[in-house]
């Protein structure tokens, strides 16, 4: 049997960044009975929904420990947000400025910094789209060698007014991916390259007699590659949430605004802990954080600030005078203080 102890909104609703249709986000905090906790009753975290987490006691503390800064913002959550709060959950939130340390330039900067570099890439599916990626065959990824030149194989078929569905393919031993390339203009003789469905060469029987034309090599890697990324985008593409992709004034780049809005809140947050050593949820700036959401912001001045506050953390956290981390003995005892606890 549990008890919630804690429960609480969070996300675009605590940070005061909630649009419209914004979800409303629920973790909370929960004690399983001992009998549970000593068998394999113990459950250290579950699922109502995707938008409604608990931890178990002991994972909550070992989260924070951690300085995971989704937990760590349930230490620090404004008033209006809280919807269970007990006596228990108390011992851990008069305790809460023990959880700030050096560990938090890594957990809250680290993600953040991961974010940015992101919104930077010039890989990212939302920007694929520009180029309207098409589905490749196999063929795609073959090349030919011929006196001392490589073609592309459809381009070599071509330029011999070949049909590969007329060439023959025979392995080459000790040459990985690699076949000796025949040609006949006998309708059937030969086997062809591929089927039209398959992704493997196809090989033909070859008299001894016969010379090859040319070497072919199949990039059979970069055609499962391929293949996965495609399978990857056509799958994002039908699943993604068109609200979140806006584009950024005047670099007609597509970015995840809401992803790029936390990456800006995350940065702001790591540099709260390391010169005011507290966290504060709810944002003072959800406007400005709004407008990079609605990419209303530059990119290059997003970016910009962004990486101009990372050099910025490693000194702060560098010279603050915040703990390594926070002592385990500490949140053990912790731990057992709230286990023992009687109202």
């Amino acid at each position: 049997m549990e008890k919630i102890i804690f429960k609480t909104i969070v996300g675009s609703q605590a940070y005061g960044t909630a649009g419209p249709n914004s979800d409303i986000d629920i973790k909370g905090i929960y004690m399983q009975d001992i009998d549970e906790l000593i068998t394999f009753g113990y459950k250290e975290q579950y699922e109502v929904s995707k938008d409604e987490t608990y931890y178990e006691l002991r994972r909550f503390l070992q989260l924070l420990e951690s300085a995971n800064p989704t937990v760590l913002e349930m230490l620090f959550m404004p008033a209006n947000c809280v919807l269970i709060q007990s006596p228990e959950f108390e011992l851990i939130s008069k305790n809460r400025l023990n959880f700030l340390t050096k560990r938090c330039h890594l957990s809250f900067a680290g993600y953040a910094i991961a974010q940015i570099k992101k919104a930077k890439s010039l890989d990212k599916k939302l920007n694929w789209e520009d180029t309207r990626i098409e589905r490749k065959d196999a063929i795609d990824f073959c090349y030919v060698y011929v006196d001392g030149t490589t073609y592309a194989a459809n381009q070599f078929l071509k330029n011999n007014n070949f049909s590969q569905e007329k060439c023959g393919m025979v392995k080459l031993n000790h040459i990985k991916d690699s076949y000796a390339l025949y040609y006949s203009d006998t309708q059937g003789q030969y086997k062809g390259v591929f089927s039209k469905q398959g992704n493997e060469i196809k090989l033909s029987s070859v008299a001894v007699t016969e010379k090859p034309l040319a070497m072919l090599y199949f990039n059979k890697e970069g055609y499962s590659r391929h293949c996965k990324d495609y399978l990857e985008y056509t799958e994002w593409l039908a699943n993604r949430n068109t609200q979140r992709y806006v584009d950024i004034a005047g670099h007609n780049q597509k970015i995840d605004g809401k992803n790029l809005l936390h990456c800006r809140r995350l940065l702001d947050m790591a540099l709260e802990i390391a010169e005011h050593k507290t966290l504060t949820v709810s944002r003072p700036n959800a406007e400005y954080l709004l407008k990079i959401r609605k990419g209303e912001v530059d990119l290059e001045t997003i970016i910009n600030q962004a990486e101009e506050d990372i050099v910025k953390l490693e000194e702060l956290y560098k010279n603050s005078d915040l703990p390594e981390a926070v002592s385990h003995e500490f949140v053990n005892e912790l731990l057992l203080e709230i286990r023992h606890f009687k109202c």
